[in-house]
């Protein structure tokens, strides 16, 4: 009786490595039982993922899952064979394991590209300083994490993508930090503590995505940043009081940004960059802005002359989002026919397609603006509506039908809350 092939133990080399690849580790190293070709194929795994889905554990006893986990790193780790490109260690119960120090250790002498560490509970974990040591690193990614670099630290000489979330450093020790990476191409900030005034200086620097509380943003030799989203999670003058200067921050803050493709100002953001002299115009145009999103608050006059000089000053703009905030005070009738009248005038989007508004209650101001949009958009194909809440539904829409509109091609699309 002829005996039938075997293909899975058969397989060329390069399959059976694409095929582990896109396993989970827990679902890779099971394949031992295939066969006995297949019994180490997984120990030469570039890629070691220990999350939720790889390190499963039905006890619900926090010391018991602790040592699982460990048990299971140590067991993959001690039998791995060739370089560990990517290490990920997130798992929703891992916190106050001190043999993350230990396995830091044991990656420093490799060859490291990419390190994921999220701690999802405890304090923050200070990270040992062989982390440091990791030269190869080309995507560093931490959550809960104290940094603290040694002082003989020479950087990440070959980083290009940087996220940092739930962090505690100093100032000096971030702004060093970014410096000594002359390679960054992406940086994620995200709720961070020690330092508040963000000095940003990435000659490479392309994405850029902070949300936190901070008292100042600036940026050094930033002149390839594309994509920017920021916001700043809390309003001036309640619980911190932003640094104040005598230049417009509007012309200081996109003065580093002369490649800027896509803008999210979001949050408070907008108020801080209202906070003092607003021009009508930016002495440079945002040539290449084509996608901008603005977290605004129609009460706030200021605000709103911020965003039309953005407006202005944006010539090749594409789509554009308008986020309301809630009101925080109201806005003096005088002060909004003077808005009105001189500063919606001569200001036409010649390029504008797509208009996406959400979060209004209806109100003139919100309507003046809307209004304006649609009588300077001679290009535009769809605009979105979305109110804060049903209330105003019915006369919001009579309201937007009742706007004459330069584009005889565009759309209006009301959307229920």
């Amino acid at each position: 009786m002829e005996m039938e092939v075997d293909r899975i133990s058969n397989l060329p080399g390069h399959i059976i490595d694409k095929v582990l690849s896109l396993l989970t580790l827990r679902d890779a190293v099971r394949t031992c039982v295939l066969s006995s070709k297949w019994r180490y194929k997984w120990v030469n795994l570039t890629s070691l993922v220990f999350d939720n889905q790889s390190v499963l554990v039905s006890s619900q006893d926090p010391t018991i899952i602790k040592n699982k986990l460990v048990k299971i790193v140590d067991h993959v780790l001690l039998l791995h064979n060739g370089p560990i490109h990517k290490f990920k260690l997130s798992h929703r119960d891992l916190q106050g394991v001190c043999d993350i120090d230990r396995w830091i250790l044991f990656l420093s002498r490799g060859s490291t590209k990419e390190f994921i560490l999220e701690i999802w509970k405890g304090q923050r974990y200070k990270l040992p300083s062989s982390l440091y040591l990791c030269d190869k690193l080309s995507h560093l990614e931490l959550f809960n994490c104290l940094l603290k670099p040694p002082l003989a630290f020479n950087g990440f000489k070959v980083l290009n993508s940087l996220d940092l979330q739930h962090i505690t450093m100093d100032q000096d020790v971030f702004e060093d930090l970014i410096y000594k990476c002359p390679l960054l191409e992406r940086l994620t900030l995200m709720n961070f503590e020690g330092f508040a005034h963000l000095k940003i200086h990435a000659p490479k620097l392309t994405f850029f995505d902070i949300g936190g509380v901070f008292e100042d943003v600036n940026f050094e030799k930033t002149f390839l940043l594309s994509t920017v989203s920021i916001g700043l999670y809390v309003s001036i003058g309640n619980e911190h009081e932003l640094t104040l200067g005598t230049t417009s921050k509007l012309i200081k803050f996109f003065a580093s940004l002369p490649s800027i493709q896509r803008l999210e100002v979001q949050s408070f953001f907008l108020k801080f960059l209202a906070s003092d002299m607003v021009p009508r115009r930016l002495p440079s145009a945002c040539m290449d802005l084509n996608y901008l999103s603005l977290r605004i608050n129609f009460n706030d006059m200021d605000e709103c002359l911020a965003a039309l000089c953005i407006l202005r000053s944006s010539p090749c703009l594409l789509e554009l989002e308008l986020l309301a905030r809630p009101d925080e005070q109201p806005l003096p009738k005088a002060a909004i026919k003077n808005l009105m009248e001189e500063d919606y005038q001569n200001c036409f989007f010649t390029q504008l397609r797509f208009v996406k508004i959400a979060g209004i209650f209806g109100v003139p101001r919100e309507l003046n603006f809307i209004n304006f949009l649609l009588a300077n958009s001679p290009m535009l194909e769809r605009m979105t509506v979305k109110p804060a809440s049903q209330d105003s539904g019915l006369e919001l829409i009579k309201e937007l039908l009742r706007f004459r509109r330069a584009s005889v091609h565009a759309e209006i699309i009301y959307l229920d809350p």
